[in-house]
């Protein structure tokens, strides 16, 4: 799915330096919320998250496998908001990281080294807000 039907200022918002929430549900059902950095490929409809591999959101998306887990990550500033929806997996290979990285670095600021570093990589579904 590509992500950048909503125009200039979707994008921006998604592009612009602001943090977002990262939700999960765990195994009981309860959700799970952390604040996280994102990056967003419009081009390829996918949203990445960089963590550590020991993290509750690595480890409960690493459980599930190849098929993945359905996330959300959700940013706001004032009234404006959105949310991308999607599944997500969990990527561990040096290629990906980097990327992921070189991404978080460009939205961001250039992450710390880690060895343990992995990559939450969401298939973008769904687009909600009025970002």
């Amino acid at each position: 799915m590509k992500i950048d039907d909503r125009g200039p200022d979707f994008r921006a918002f998604w592009t612009e330096r602001r943090l977002a929430t990262l939700t999960t549900v765990r195994p009981d059902g309860t959700p799970h919320v952390v604040a996280v950095g994102v990056t967003v490929d419009f081009e390829t409809g996918l949203a990445r998250v960089i963590t550590f591999d020991s993290s509750v959101k690595a480890r409960m998306i690493r459980a599930a496998g190849a098929d993945g887990v359905p996330v959300a990550v959700c940013q706001l500033e004032g009234p404006k908001w959105s949310t991308l929806e999607g599944r997500a997996v969990l990527r561990d290979d040096p290629e990906s990281v980097r990327d992921a990285e070189n991404r978080y670095a460009a939205r961001y600021r250039q992450p710390k080294p880690n060895p343990r570093r992995v990559v939450l990589e969401i298939t973008v579904t769904k687009i909600l807000g009025n970002a």
